[in-house]
């Protein structure tokens, strides 16, 4: 299956902490941040979350288009490393997703909220990132 092409811009936006679990020397710290596309959708995401090595998170992207119009990926960013594609959802519903990733992450959707979800599991350290929802351009 090929991946579509991503075409981002600057605009984010960020709703803040939503929620957050005590915080030991072995937490893995995930930050999130929402990427707007150029045709000036917005994506609304939690601004940070914490979580500890071994624990799974949920990310909610809360979208201002059609998730049944669009397909949406899922990319993350480690600190001084480049982007790394997760995986995307299509606007059939039909999901693609990195071979490396694919046993720890899932994509879904609720197309009553037009919301796209990340599910992680079984977390470690070197899952650390900045997480991006990103629409795909057609």
């Amino acid at each position: 299956m090929r991946r579509p092409q991503l075409s981002c811009g600057v605009q984010r936006r960020s709703t803040g902490p939503t929620s957050t679990h005590t915080m030991f020397s072995t937490s893995l710290l995930l930050l999130l941040a929402a990427a707007s596309c150029v045709q000036c959708e917005e994506l609304t995401q939690p601004g940070s979350m914490v979580v500890r090595p071994g624990q799974s998170l949920t990310i909610n992207c809360k979208v201002s288009y059609s998730v049944t119009g669009y397909a949406t990926a899922w990319i993350r960013q480690p600190a001084g490393k480049a982007m790394e594609w997760i995986g995307h959802i299509y606007s059939g519903g039909g999901t693609d997703y990195s071979d490396k990733l694919k046993s720890k992450f899932s994509i879904s959707r609720n197309t009553g909220t037009n919301t796209i979800i990340l599910q992680g599991q079984k977390l470690q350290t070197e899952d650390t990132a900045v997480y991006y929802c990103a629409r795909h351009t057609q």
